[in-house]
């Protein structure tokens, strides 16, 4: 039996065959793929930045809590009096709690500050900008990574301060200790970001740490009670946020701060500082928008 010729394909079966394989893989035209929020981008961007730091964590994590440990160290050794307290504790247990938290914040602010200035000055600054992410994913994603770095050196500081002897730690109330670490983290975490947006090269970012950053730190109630100062420098001291950071978590663990004995009293700081973060990260986000110093 002879072979029939096989017909050749009219445009109209060309054009269903092709609409339906297209239908098959990809989605119609208009349609987006992703709805609201971009999720596996957002846990990619994240995942990216934790490896980022994670990969140095000898430098990233554990030499701020051997830092930390000196710090300890020479201000025990240096008031050199035994039964020494402050807010009834041991002076150990006293600068405990501000130790641990300066090291989160400033961990925060190291991990973000780097971010956009490293691709601004490396030329890679567009792998934060074509990915199909939005705004508000590529803050959340940074400064989600920042605070975990965050949260990991005060794990590891926490472990530190147990080698010595004389801090004694109990959390007395566990919500200050998250809020205020939390709070903080992401503080710090939102100007490292702003700072990278404005620096143009890595002398920028030092400034801002060795101007603003460290003397707001140091000057916030770490080392001592304000209670200490005089009234003017007391006042200058209430407005600075750092001090309620740092004065809240102390707070949690040893159940008296700077600011009060109750929860009532430290309430007030925690607000202050929630509404703080919440006007920064509207700040930055408007920046992110507007493409200032990114897309310029």
């Amino acid at each position: 039996m002879a072979n029939q010729p096989v017909p050749a394909p009219t445009a109209a079966s060309a054009t269903s065959l092709g609409t339906n394989v297209g239908q098959s893989n990809f989605p119609a035209q208009g349609v987006p793929i992703i709805h609201r929020i971009n999720r596996l981008g957002l846990w990619t961007l994240y995942m990216k930045e934790v490896r980022r730091f994670f990969k140095v964590q000898t430098q990233t994590i554990w030499a701020p809590a051997m830092t930390t440990l000196l710090y300890l160290m020479i201000f025990t050794v240096a008031m050199g009096r035994e039964g020494y307290t402050v807010l009834g504790v041991p002076f150990a247990s006293f600068i405990a709690p501000g130790l641990i938290v300066m090291g989160m914040i400033n961990n925060a602010f190291a991990n973000t500050s780097f971010n956009f200035l490293s691709g601004k000055i490396q030329g890679t600054i567009v792998d934060y900008l074509m990915p199909p992410i939005s705004n508000g994913e590529l803050m959340l994603g940074l400064v989600g990574a920042a605070v975990t770095r965050a949260v990991l050196v005060g794990l590891a500081i926490s472990a530190a301060m147990l080698l010595w002897p004389g801090v004694h730690l109990s959390a007395a109330h566990p919500w200050a200790i998250v809020w205020f670490g939390l709070m903080g983290s992401i503080l710090l975490a939102i100007i490292g970001l702003i700072t990278s947006l404005w620096a143009e090269k890595f002398d920028h970012a030092a400034m801002v740490t060795n101007f603003v950053i460290t003397p707001l730190t140091m000057l916030s109630g770490t080392f001592y009670v304000i209670h200490n100062l005089h009234p003017a420098f007391q006042a200058v001291s209430r407005v600075n946020p750092f001090f309620y950071v740092i004065s809240g978590f102390r707070f949690g663990f040893l159940g008296a701060s700077d600011i009060g004995d109750t929860n009532a009293a430290v309430l007030n700081g925690a607000i202050y500082v929630g509404l703080l973060n919440l006007a920064m990260g509207a700040v930055l986000y408007l920046l992110l928008r507007s493409g200032w110093k990114l897309k310029s």
